[in-house]
């Protein structure tokens, strides 16, 4: 019995599938078997057709196609390529299939096309060290050719698959890689990438230093930041134009986006741009966190992962999903739990939001009189927890900006200091940039000088510092350090860093 390699998603890794198949006299029937879903019962009238439309007799046998292991739900019209070369070589005994992967969707014509689950798949398999050689289209070979450690085969046709499997020049096929094309730092035999072109600059934000400076750190060592100010002020400005200064992305980062681009069916890019979600405040939980009645699926903190979730108009969400907040930003990771599956994701992202000071907007106004009372300012604000604040590590009061403030600082001037202070953060060894620092880390990476020794043992006491919010002011303090060029956290570091918590 021959057997072609393919794979399907559970969730959001891989596993091998083995495409096997049986050809017995009997009345003329093809059914395929194995757990599998419409997307794969319906290929069979796709297969069919494109091996009629190719010169190829469709075997008058009851042909019986088998996806194996049989207990694991398959899915995706990938399988098409697999299924039809099984039929196409049914009375060829001596083919070999070499641990080729065969993948892709079959049109009626026998032309091979990409589908938005290739390429998480093959990642998956990558990272497993399951697939080193793998056949696609050319659309799915453009976008596997950026994963390392992987021949890929190209072909247009069914016609062209089954040549290359009869061909002994099987090189002919291979794929030509092409090269990430941006700017590359290489730090400690790493290679990470950054892009110079700032399509929302800062150069539009008018005044607001302490905002943009709080928008440095907070790019610069990965931390969670509110921005709290009155409408039109420039908070939303100034975060979305945060994910062009962020730090610089490794390969496996890059990869990483680009398969929870293409798991969310949205256009895949390699650009080393992070991740930007900004979900609406009438979002509902499952959207936000993941949901599904019987199989997980990603929400958008899962989306976000290695990149920005914004929050606008953050009071207006509901309390269960600012609580449910806590979690991820503390653990940087999301346990799902459904009926049939239980899945863990990762959830390193900057979590930044804006607010208004009250539900009018004009309680910090110079121009625009307040016209909230007492009782419903705190009801607004009370929609946020201290537990909640507390795994905050920037908070940003904003004023008026002011058209006579020309005060301009540019994305090109703010994404240099950031790259700066990254690079100082990867030679002392680091895993992970200051802001998601393990507590063990914080004490070998975070150290004081004695002066700051003694302002923060006050801070203490005075501001009735929780030991998460300790280790939050350490870490600001740390990037804060970086930026300004310091082996050790100073007074001013610390200080700078103790301004920006909530009072």
């Amino acid at each position: 019995m021959k057997i072609i390699k393919s794979a399907s998603l559970d969730t959001i890794d891989a596993i091998s599938i083995d495409v096997e198949s049986t050809f017995t006299k009997g009345l003329p029937t093809f059914t395929i078997v194995g757990m599998i879903s419409t997307s794969i019962s319906e290929s069979k009238d796709r297969v069919k057709s494109a091996l009629l439309t190719n010169g190829f007799k469709f075997p008058p046998l009851k042909i019986t196609v088998n996806l194996s292991p049989s207990e694991i739900n398959k899915k995706g019209t990938h399988f098409d390529l697999a299924i039809a070369l099984q039929i196409a070589f049914y009375d060829q005994k001596n083919i070999d299939f070499n641990d080729i992967y065969f993948f892709g969707e079959l049109s009626l014509d026998g032309n091979i096309k990409d589908t938005s689950s290739i390429f998480p798949i093959i990642l998956s398999l990558t990272k497993k060290n399951l697939i080193n050689k793998v056949l696609v289209c050319e659309e799915s070979a453009k976008k596997l050719s950026n994963i390392p450690n992987l021949e890929i085969y190209c072909v247009k046709n069914l016609d062209d698959a089954i040549n290359f499997i009869k061909s002994n020049k099987k090189e002919e096929f291979l794929f030509k890689k092409n090269p990430l094309e941006y700017k590359v730092l290489k730090i400690n035999e790493i290679e990470y990438y950054f892009d110079t072109n700032y399509i929302d600059d800062f150069q539009d934000v008018i005044g607001q230093d302490m905002a943009k400076n709080a928008a440095v750190i907070s790019s610069a060592g990965c931390h969670n930041i509110i921005f709290e100010g009155s409408p039109g002020c420039g908070k939303s400005m100034i975060s979305k134009r945060l994910k062009y200064i962020m730090p610089p992305m490794n390969l496996e980062e890059i990869l990483e986006k680009a398969k929870l681009q293409s798991l969310d069916y949205k256009e895949v890019d390699f650009l080393p741009i992070r991740a930007f979600r900004s979900p609406h405040h009438s979002s509902t939980k499952s959207s936000i966190f993941g949901g599904g009645s019987s199989n997980a699926k990603m929400g958008e903190i899962a989306l976000s992962n290695n990149g920005i979730l914004f929050f606008d108009e953050l009071p207006h969400f509901s309390k269960s999903i600012l609580e449910a907040l806590r979690e991820p930003l503390e653990d940087n990771k999301i346990l799902i739990s459904r009926v049939n599956t239980k899945i863990m994701y990762e959830t390193k992202f900057i979590f930044i939001a804006a607010m208004n000071p009250c539900p009018c907007g004009n309680l910090l106004s110079s121009v625009k009189e307040c016209r909230c009372n007492e009782m419903e300012i705190q009801r607004y604000k009370g929609r946020l927890s201290e537990p909640f604040l507390d795994r905050i590590d920037l908070y940003v009061v904003m004023n008026d900006a002011f058209s006579d403030n020309k005060n301009f600082v540019s994305s090109k001037e703010l994404h240099e200091k950031v790259i700066s202070a990254f690079i100082k953060q990867k030679k002392r060894g680091q895993s992970e940039l200051n802001g998601k620092l393990r507590d063990e880390d914080i004490k070998k990476y975070c150290i004081l000088d004695d002066e700051s020794e003694n302002i923060l043992e006050k801070a203490k006491i005075n501001y009735q510092l929780s030991f998460r919010s300790i280790n939050k002011v350490l870490k600001v303090a740390r990037t804060i350090a970086d930026l300004n060029n310091n082996e050790i956290i100073t007074k001013n570091d610390l200080l700078q860093s103790l301004s920006f918590r909530k009072r």
